[in-house]
């Protein structure tokens, strides 16, 4: 498949996640697409924002115990990381590795996904490198892999923003994808309410600019005509879920094209762009043994946890 049919791919897929999601009574859109190449920039700058403690907390964790991961991993692995972004952690992880032999960095995100692939070849010259373009949450397939042990690597709690089926379905691949191999996730722990919302609300306003900038992707990609000033970011709290939802409030009643269709907003409705799960570890680790892991190790601090999963 070439670039071009490759974007095309993207482009339609987008148009019909929009058409999808805006045309139901409550209207959603997947998380996945606030990640163009401004969602990325903007979420970087979110990750290093005093409100937003889990990257803080997980490079901790993985720095500080980065040697016993790594003897978790194995000698010779391949590295399978999804939804890789700007692979930051990553090469934490890879400079304790032991001999690895392959990174497969897996992202939604074109740019962002070139760009990590070039940094980390640049500092690790001698790892073998395979790109692959997809959405970690449905199926996709893998390069060619070579013998030895296989590792998949989930940090940044982006698992919390996949509900119950959706994360047994995706844990189930990921265990087929290492054939019978190890997993290193991260996990952001449940925590008071304050904290949390905050960290998805942020101060400095960027997580609201990072939220918006979903419709102005709808309003340049597929010829939207959505105020920006008219919708606003809100975080909330879901206790059923218990889950941080984020989502785009319309200030008025209107009506919005979109992707050749036109869209009845109400005062006050809201498109819902994301939810991040928060677990504690016995509901987390009765989550990945219904797809067939088994929690092996867990390194953490107050607010979060990486964890080894097993899959032999």
């Amino acid at each position: 498949m070439t670039e071009l049919d490759t974007q095309t791919r993207w482009n339609e897929a987008f148009r019909d996640a929009v058409l999808a999601g805006l045309s139901p009574p409550r209207k959603t859109l997947p998380s996945c697409w606030l990640y163009d190449a401004r969602g990325c920039e903007l979420f970087n700058a979110i990750t290093r924002l005093e409100d937003y403690y889990p990257t803080r907390a997980e490079t901790t964790i993985l720095s500080r115990h980065a040697p016993d991961i790594a003897r978790f991993c194995g000698e010779g692995a391949a590295l399978l990381e999804y939804g890789a972004g700007a692979g930051i952690k990553t090469e934490l992880l890879i400079d304790a590795l032991d001999a690895p032999r392959l990174y497969v960095p897996i992202d939604i995100a074109g740019d962002e996904l070139l760009c990590t692939t070039q940094r980390i070849g640049r500092r690790f010259t001698s790892l073998k490198i395979s790109p692959v373009l997809a959405d970690f949450t449905g199926a996709f397939h893998l390069p060619d892999l070579p013998r030895g042990p296989r590792v998949a690597f989930f940090p940044g709690s982006t698992i919390g923003n996949l509900d119950r089926r959706e994360a047994i379905a995706f844990l189930t691949r990921m265990r087929a994808h290492v054939e019978g191999g190890r997993a290193i996730i991260g996990v952001d722990l449940k925590k008071d309410r304050k904290t949390l919302l905050n960290a998805y609300d942020d101060s400095e306003g960027v997580t609201a600019a990072f939220n918006l900038n979903l419709l102005e992707r709808i309003n340049r990609e597929l010829d939207g005509g959505f105020p920006l000033d008219r919708f606003e970011h809100e975080a909330r709290w879901n206790e059923a879920e218990s889950a941080v939802e984020m989502h785009l409030v319309s200030l008025d009643a209107r009506k919005i094209p979109a992707a050749g269709r036109s869209f009845a907003f109400q005062a006050g409705e809201s498109i819902h762009t994301e939810s991040s799960r928060k677990y504690d570890l016995d509901g987390f680790a009765a989550l990945a043994e219904a797809a067939g892991w088994r929690l092996a190790r867990c390194w953490r601090d107050p607010q979060f946890a990486v964890l080894g999963l097993d899959a032999g």
